[in-house]
Parts: structure tokens; sequence; C-alpha cells
């Protein structure tokens, strides 16, 4: 697959990840599935996920990946996927956790095919020098299509190293969410959900583009300023003059979910 200018690609995504779920399929898919995005935003709902532990770091300083969450939730986050178009983690992110991003319960990827789509949401991530392994399982595992959004000057080099295995996107010089999300939206994308890693969530949330954020609480301390938090300095649009309202609170097994609207196009009551 080659270099496609962001906002042009709208046919290099299959047909099928631009359909919606139908609100007849509402029962088969989780409820998040059927909440339409209005065509008016020109872009898509974007909601964050993240996992933290009580002093709010999402790894610990050493080699082995941290374990925030409980199975309970791996189920919940499991069906957010599910009722998603696209699910997005930084470059970095695939480097250090080597994420499959694919939904996992055979229940809900065939009432996504009942539904007209793929089994799982496309894959995409954002790289600005094009540091990625060909074998991660982010482009090995899983038959949904991966799209890269590269910045500028490393889009030749990551469209050969990638060839074959995803469509490279040039997101601008720096990578811009802006004209990712655009571009998203131009492929049918309605529903984006957005895994991290700390970086990426920051660019989200500093851009005022997340309509919701999952913050998941894990009940104990990392306590180590080698570690990376959920997010670091940055000029964010919720602060003590505009706070950032809570949709839900709901424990899970022994951790605790905290569902945050950022935009009004966040309705309460619809669970994540």
């Amino acid at each position: 697959m080659g270099v496609v200018p962001a906002g042009t690609a709208a046919t290099a995504v299959p047909a099928t990840t631009a359909t919606a779920v139908p609100a007849t399929t509402a029962t088969a898919v989780p409820a998040t599935t059927a909440t339409a995005v209005p065509a008016s935003t020109g872009r898509p709902y974007v909601l964050l996920s993240c996992a933290t532990s009580i002093d709010g770091y999402i790894d610990d300083a050493t080699q082995e990946r941290l374990l925030l969450s409980n199975a309970e939730d791996m189920e919940r986050i499991d069906a957010v996927r599910a009722g998603c178009d696209a699910i997005l983690v930084g470059a970095g992110t695939i480097r250090a956790d080597d994420p499959r991003l694919v939904v996992r319960s055979a229940r809900l990827r065939a009432a996504r095919q009942a539904a007209g789509l793929p089994p799982s949401p496309v894959k995409v991530t954002m790289t600005a020098r094009g540091l990625l392994d060909p074998q991660a399982r982010f482009f090995t595992v899983g038959d949904a299509e991966k799209v890269v959004y590269c910045a500028g000057p490393a889009v030749d080099r990551t469209t050969e190293l990638l060839s074959g295995l995803a469509t490279v996107v040039d997101a601008g010089d720096p990578l811009d969410p802006v004209r990712v999300l655009a571009d998203l939206a131009g492929r049918g994308v309605r529903r984006l959900m957005v895994e991290g890693g700390a970086s990426v969530h920051a660019q989200f949330l500093t851009a005022g583009l997340a309509d919701e954020l999952h913050l998941v609480v894990a009940p104990f301390f990392v306590g180590d300023r080698r570690a990376p938090r959920f997010v670091g300095d940055g000029a964010f649009p919720w602060h003590p003059g505009r706070r950032a309202r809570l949709a839900e609170v709901r424990q899970i097994g022994d951790v605790v979910l905290m569902r945050y609207a950022l935009s009004e196009r966040c309705a309460d009551g619809v669970p994540g």
C-alpha cells in the first residue's frame, strides 16, 4: 500500500468500515455502537481510554508491562472496542507493549459481522519518525485494516518499511491530530477509541479534540518518577475554572472507572 495524502484516501479502507451499526442491531453490540456522531462535527467521536495507578502512573520503570486493570475491566474494554470503528495508539505504545488491538470476544466479533462490519475495528497509529517494527502484532495479528499517520519527512521511509502491511498517510510536520481525524472521517470512521500512550493522549486533550475520557484507577501506587504518567505538562481546556463533567463512576472489581464528559457530544447515561 502506498502513501496517501491526509483527507484524500476515503477508498483505502473497505466500505464495511464506513457502515454504522444499524439501530436494529444495537442490542447485539454494546450500546455505545448505536451512538451516532452528528455529521456536522466533521470529525469522529473521540473516546480516550487509560488506566493509572492511584498516583497517576500508566506504567512502572521496569522492562515488564505493568498490569493496571483486571479481568472484568478488560471485558469492558473489549466491549468498548467492539463499539468503535477504529482504535488508535501511538508508535511508542506499539514499541513498548506490542498490543494486538483486536476484539477478543467471539460473541462481539460475531455481532459486528452480523451488522456488516469487520470482526475488529481499523487499527490506527501515529508516528513522527516511522520507527515501527513490521513484525509487531499491530501489523501481524487480525485482518483489520491498518492506517499509519506519519510526519512528512518520514513518509517515504515508512511506506517502504510497511509495504503491503498498512496504508501510510502524510499527516503533516509536526503530526497534526486535526488532519488525522479529518482523514479518518473521510474513511467512514465515526467513533474512534484512543488507547494511548501519554503523548498521544496529551495531543488530543490539549487540542480539545476529546469527547469522552474513560479513566480507570488501580488500587496501588507506583511511586517512581522515572515511570510515565497519564499526561505531562500542557495547556488543557479543563482547569479549575472549567471543570470536566463527571458522567459516571463505576466500581469494577478492585478498580474504579471514572467516565468524564469532555464535550457536549458525550451523552449522560450512555455507558462505555
